[in-house]
């Protein structure tokens, strides 16, 4: 070893607070559950709730904004985003790779529109030496569209018999591993598509999941709310938040065989997840890495409550690129959520729906796309056994995306440039999470410290025991997150100034980091 640490960050899609087992869920994770003994959880970790701008944001220690991604990868010029990664930023494998890492990737790219050939915001072409997966979003386990190996496609002949894209991400890393050369230090980027829909899974990984779900959601909510409490994750004052508005007591909810099985597919998907996870882990252990290796685990946004409507997938008009039209076998493929199809196999392509990412986010209200906590707040695991951490500690200091680049800059020495390959890039926007791990409070949350998201007009801004939030075209709520984490009780009305404050402060952020107007994207103006 070189005497710095290889950093692995493994980055998970769709996946709520509660899911794995360290973090309260019924799900059985023992590969992250062992890496959260050995190492440090944090309660109050946040992304930016939706996928490309939370890789974005990840990748450069910037604000997604910043890097041309506000929402997902449509070109929205001249009216909003530009939706691939512009010349303004830098991306961790680029800044590493010039202070002398190895960089490798393997997963789910995300962060540009072209994706039939290469271009500049390809991973290749921003840092990776070497990468294995796919260039769109989510999409079938079985037959994942635009499959690439460094800019070559992967065709469906080259995959083995019974290929499933979770097992290939984690057995691509851990090669990734298992063939690079110790004396240098080496970053890999680890993008699962799992749990994102569709519902897919082998199925003796949902047959181990039976009978997991058959109390249903309210008596699995109230359980993992007082498993959080119990872990010392949440505060015993901080209420469950009720069930979602739209979602019917279990007790009467029709069709619970269907019900059940989403969840338990969805559930194979997590642990499944985690045996990749396992793999990469035991790679790092038979080449002697793992004491020096900072290992980071993290989920790009809460639960997904998003329904796919039912129909045949070759029947779509304009089928989008993830949207299979068959299996690798020739067998149509029906997209939906319907009681007559049950979830699992590949010739289905189906999501779990609001009642199950309610569960998924306890104790939080909202999902994906909103930056309630449900939409925002992730697991965060960092495992580092040489790196002075107190074992299985929890950390509640606030942090964001950005503090990661912040944090991989300060412990692998490397120095973040003013200009790369020729342009000038933004300075990164985080602060180091060091000292927060090892347990010295690190940076603090107070008026020095201020945390902002926004996504689709969904605004936030967080400082110190406040947080200011609201939903696209409407008003802004105000709750104490030392007293009410789960955003229960709107203060606004007693604390006006204190809405002055923050709302002037979250105004001078998005104007100084590009924010887009929500107004302006849906009027096309």
């Amino acid at each position: 070893m070189t005497g710095r640490p290889n950093v692995v960050v493994i980055l998970v899609d769709d996946m709520g607070y509660s899911d794995i087992g360290c973090y309260g869920g019924e799900i059985p994770t023992p590969n992250l559950d062992r890496l959260a003994a050995g190492g440090v959880r944090m309660s109050q970790f946040y992304n930016t709730a939706r996928c490309s701008p939370s890789r974005a944001s990840l990748l450069t220690g910037l604000h997604p904004h910043q890097t041309g991604i506000g929402i997902l990868t449509e070109d929205q010029r001249p009216y909003g985003y530009p939706g691939t990664l512009n010349d303004r930023c830098v991306t961790m494998a680029e800044v590493l790779r010039a202070g002398g890492y190895a960089t490798y990737m393997s997963g789910k790219w995300h962060l540009c529109g072209q994706m039939d050939r290469p271009q500049d915001a390809w991973p290749t072409r921003r840092g990776f030496d070497r990468f294995l997966g796919t260039i769109a979003g989510g999409g079938s386990y079985w037959n994942p569209s635009t499959l690439t190996r460094n800019e070559t496609p992967v065709e469906d002949h080259e995959l083995e018999p019974g290929f499933f894209y979770t097992d290939a991400i984690g057995s691509g890393a851990a090669d990734f591993v298992t063939a690079h050369d110790p004396t240098a230090p080496f970053f890999l980027y680890v993008a699962f598509t799992a749990p994102h829909w569709p519902l897919h899974a082998p199925e003796e990984d949902i047959g181990a999941m039976r009978g997991q779900y058959d109390e249903g959601w309210d008596v699995l909510r109230e359980r993992r709310a007082h498993r959080l409490v119990e872990l010392g994750l949440l505060e015993s004052s901080w209420d469950l938040s009720d069930r979602d508005p739209s979602v019917k007591p279990w007790t009467d909810t029709p069709n619970q065989e269907w019900e059940r099985r989403r969840m338990e597919v969805y559930a194979a998907q997590v642990h499944r997840m985690d045996a990749a996870v396992g793999r990469i882990v035991a790679a790092l252990e038979a080449t002697g890495q793992l004491d020096d290796t900072v290992l980071i685990f993290l989920s790009d946004n809460g639960g997904c409550a998003e329904n796919l409507p039912p129909g045949w997938t070759d029947e779509v008009a304009n089928r989008p690129i993830h949207l299979p039209a068959c299996t690798r076998d020739g067998r149509r493929v029906f997209r939906g959520n319907t009681p007559d199809v049950m979830p699992g196999p590949e010739e289905t392509y189906a999501s779990y729906g609001t009642a199950w990412a309610n569960l998924s986010n306890t104790p939080f209200r909202e999902y994906k796309h909103w930056v309630h906590e449900g939409g925002i707040a992730t697991p965060f695991i960092v495992h580092w056994p040489a790196g002075g951490l107190e074992l299985g500690t929890i950390r509640h200091e606030p942090h964001q995306l950005p503090d990661v680049m912040a944090t991989v800059l300060e412990l692998t020495e490397t120095e973040y440039p003013s200009v790369y390959a020729g342009r000038e890039v933004l300075p990164p926007e985080g602060a180091s999470m060091l000292e927060t791990w090892r347990g010295n409070r690190g940076q603090p949350a107070g008026p020095e410290r201020t945390l902002y998201w926004e996504h689709e007009g969904n605004a936030a801004v967080r400082q110190g025991r406040w947080k200011l939030v609201r939903k696209f075209g409407q008003k802004w709520e105000l709750y104490d997150m030392t007293a009410d984490r789960t955003e229960l009780l709107d203060v606004a009305a007693e604390h006006p100034d204190v809405i002055d404050r923050l709302a002037a402060a979250y105004q001078t952020w998005a104007d100084r980091c590009g924010v887009v107007p929500r107004e302006r994207i849906l009027n096309r103006r």
